[in-house]
């Protein structure tokens, strides 16, 4: 018998994870876009609606609010029902109201939707981080999940630059829809991430998972282990209250303060 783990390490790192990578990691790109699009989009609503100052910062406070609060909700969901189908999910909720932004007719409509898109961004980090864990399975493979960050850096001055040519021209509105075009476009290559093969053999669900693993080695060229896929001992899922546990109360706070 073997565990996933031990499948992983066995195929190795390959084709499949550098395309698991580059799709995975162009979430960054989509999602650094929809972050910082407030702030080049902030003056230019400031004086379209004669805002005050605290009703500009009201803006990106609302978008963290959602992405604060919908992290929470789309990651219990994201335990029950799978990551793929949240992460698909996220993606569709922030393209439909980041593009129904750019049509806002108020300043109160801007805020709300703009706050349902930190909530739709917030739900790709369920896949991401999955997905970093399986090319961290690979020994060979951890340097290469340092480049990641280039994936956020890379948006951030997409965004930026588009701002600089779009917002005197054509106008903020034109700008929103632009940069919801890397989300749509994601969408479009989902069919080729397969849902995590620890996800589907934790919840009992071990051909599904070995489906997973055979395509994964495929990919990679090469030879699936011997024997058949184990699937681990039942454990008690970790619970909140755990987080403030004497034994951990400590680092919480600390990680808490941090973020």
């Amino acid at each position: 018998t073997f565990t996933v783990e031990e499948a992983v390490e066995t195929i190795g790192f390959g084709r499949f994870h550098i395309m698991l990578f580059l799709i995975m990691g162009s979430t960054g790109v989509a999602e650094a876009m929809e972050i910082m699009l407030i702030a080049v989009v902030s003056p230019l609503i400031r004086c379209e609606w004669q805002l005050q100052d605290w009703q500009v910062a009201l803006v990106t406070t609302m978008v963290f609010f959602g992405y604060m609060v919908f992290s929470i909700v789309l990651g219990l969901l994201a335990d029950r029902y799978g990551r793929w189908k949240i992460l698909l999910l996220s993606f569709l909720w922030a393209a439909y109201f980041s593009l129904l932004t750019s049509f806002a007719p108020s300043y109160i409509w801007f805020v709300f939707l703009r706050a349902m898109v930190g909530g739709g961004v917030s739900g790709h980090a369920q896949g991401r981080e999955e997905n970093k864990r399986i090319i961290a399975m690979c020994s060979c493979s951890k340097s290469f999940l340092s480049l990641g960050k280039v994936f956020w850096l890379a948006g951030s001055l997409l965004i930026i630059g588009l701002a600089s040519v779009v917002n005197p021209t054509i106008g903020w509105r034109w700008l929103i829809r632009i940069a919801s075009i890397p989300g749509i476009l994601l969408i479009l290559v989902f069919k080729f991430i397969p849902e995590s093969a620890r996800y589907n053999v934790s919840t009992g669900k071990a051909a599904a998972a070995l489906a997973t693993l055979q395509r994964i080695a495929r990919m990679n060229g090469v030879a699936m282990p011997e024997g058949q896929l184990r699937e681990p001992a039942k454990e008690r899922r970790g619970r909140f209250k755990d987080l403030i546990h004497p034994k951990y109360l400590r680092t919480t706070l600390q990680i808490w303060i941090i973020w």
